[in-house]
């Protein structure tokens, strides 16, 4: 019995010593007022997302992925039954802009008619990067999913392994995010190296851009292209920020910055001002580095792709690749304004620079990427219906490797290791199960987005066209996605050459496989 009343003895004076503490403070006017039984209002904003996410919101409610959403990557990647029952419980009557993909009752040419396409069938971009502009080392990009621009940093170095072992196992690209190519980015899989407005790995003492640092960093990895970010979705027009609380001394010494102090990336690069110097940058690149050289660039003030599209079809220098990040993406710490408001959403943003590259007659020569919230198959196959020949996935990359939506990128507290540098929480990713659900979550991805374009009656997701979607105004009408973002009905998808190309490498590999199911690494 004593040790009954000890306790009881312990409890009240915990509750008188924070009754005192809760009056006499001045911070917190609920705990004044309410001493003791105000700290459940702070416990329950604390928990709030994890309440919401678990008894409150309903399948296809929150954001920024619905509990559906999260639902199908997490099977994907532990190659669960990934199918929905009961029909769909998304508001179709009601919601503006929902997408309706058009099936066709007879299939097209050389249209897949397996009862389940494998995971094992590569599903590789219909366009070689760098081929138009005759780069040394141009190359047809493995696979059409592809892992977004996430630092070492932003994300840990147990997180950033099992993500590049997926993407060896599965064929696909992954891209380092500005921070720079660390140990955790060698490990198999084929690298696309981000040169940020910081110039993390290639940069000298001082801070500034060196080219024979970069040089030697890409023949040191199997990095395949390079990319020149201009901006991001998360905080477009802002800049790169790491956190204090993330920047370890192995962070530190990667990126020649101080330990433990916050990194904030200037928001322009030195190293040109204008389209006329940027595209000097890239072919400066290009040619020392023979790889193939693209941009990536959030969506707003549109004059600089007018300019861009006006230089590049006068001849002699351009992009090869473009990689739109939509103002709804983002995987890092940014300002709620900047998260919010700043940039366009994908769809417009994507639109509006294909329209203009499209109408210079640039497009068969651009590989055109498309990223935020692109890992969600109905998302995916808008982006392809608007031109985009690949997406890269960053979030949804997250989840398949344990992220559970619990939104503290920005704290260093992150619950299950995946976005936080803290050892109390990466111990609990195991890199040998992430990196094999990683590659379920591509492999059945790209399975996925393979059977609907057998559903539309192409042979790959490259050639479903703008008239192949409709977005709905509930109920009342539904409008073709060209008509509502100004496509011409004469672009073509693809040029003949191009389709022809991505044809004969599908119908060859249909012919291949069978009928036969593939398999998969389980975990």
């Amino acid at each position: 019995m004593r040790w009954r009343y000890a306790i009881l003895g312990g409890t009240a004076a915990a509750a008188a010593a924070t009754t005192v503490h809760d009056l006499v403070q001045r911070k917190h006017a609920i705990l004044r007022n309410f001493p003791v039984v105000g700290h459940g209002r702070f416990l329950v904003e604390r928990f709030g997302p994890e309440l919401r996410q678990y008894i409150v919101t309903s399948n296809d409610e929150e954001r920024p992925f619905s509990r559906d959403q999260r639902r199908w990557v997490y099977a994907s990647s532990k190659l669960e039954n990934n199918y929905f029952g009961f029909g769909t419980d998304n508001d179709v009557e009601r919601v503006e802009g929902y997408p309706i993909i058009k099936h066709r009752t007879f299939a097209g040419p050389g249209a897949a008619t397996m009862p389940h396409a494998q995971e094992e069938i590569a599903l590789p971009c219909a366009k070689v990067m760098g081929a138009a502009r005759g780069r040394r080392h141009a190359f047809r990009p493995g696979s059409v999913v592809n892992i977004s621009g996430m630092s070492f940093g932003s994300l840990s170095g147990k997180a950033i392994e099992a993500l590049n072992k997926g993407a060896a196992m599965t064929d696909c690209l992954q891209n380092t995010g500005e921070g720079a190519l660390s140990a955790h980015h060698r490990h198999g899989g084929d690298i696309v190296f981000q040169v940020g407005t910081a110039y993390f790995g290639c940069r000298d003492e001082r801070g500034r851009f060196d080219l024979a640092r970069l040089v030697d960093l890409v023949h040191s990895a199997p990095v395949r292209a390079i990319e020149i970010k201009l901006s991001q979705g998360a905080k477009p027009g802002l800049g790169g920020m790491l956190p204090g609380e993330k920047v370890s001394r192995e962070i530190a010494e990667i990126r020649g910055i101080p330990e433990g102090r916050d990194c904030a990336s200037p928001s322009r690069h030195e190293v040109f001002s204008d389209v006329d110097s940027m595209l000097d940058f890239v072919e400066t690149v290009a040619e020392a580095t023979g790889l193939p050289v693209g941009i990536k660039s959030a969506v707003g003030n549109l004059t600089m792709w007018d300019e861009l599209t006006e230089e590049m079809a006068r001849g002699g220098r351009g992009v090869d690749f473009v990689n739109i990040d939509g103002g709804e993406g983002g995987t890092g710490a940014a300002p709620m304004i900047f998260a919010d408001s700043v940039a366009y959403p994908f769809r417009i943003a994507f639109a509006e620079v294909y329209r203009r590259f499209a109408a210079a007659g640039l497009s068969d020569d651009v590989v055109f990427v498309g990223a935020g919230k692109l890992g969600i198959p109905e998302n995916a196959v808008v982006a392809f219906a608007l031109g985009a020949d690949m997406v890269n996935v960053g979030r949804e990359a997250m989840m398949a490797i344990g992220c559970i939506q619990a939104q503290k990128c920005h704290t260093d507290h992150c619950p299950v290791g995946v976005a936080t540098q803290n050892p109390r929480y990466t111990r609990g990713l195991d890199v040998g199960l992430k990196s094999v659900r990683a590659a379920n979550y591509i492999r059945s991805f790209r399975r996925d987005l393979l059977k609907v374009a057998e559903a539309v009656g192409v042979v790959h997701p490259g050639l479903i066209a703008p008239a192949d979607v409709d977005l709905l105004d509930g109920t009342r009408s539904a409008v073709g996605l060209g008509s509502i973002y100004g496509y011409d009905p004469s672009w073509r998808r693809l040029g003949p050459h191009l389709a022809e190309e991505i044809e004969s490498i599908m119908v060859a590999q249909d012919a291949t496989h069978g009928a036969g199911v593939g398999t998969s690494e389980r975990a």
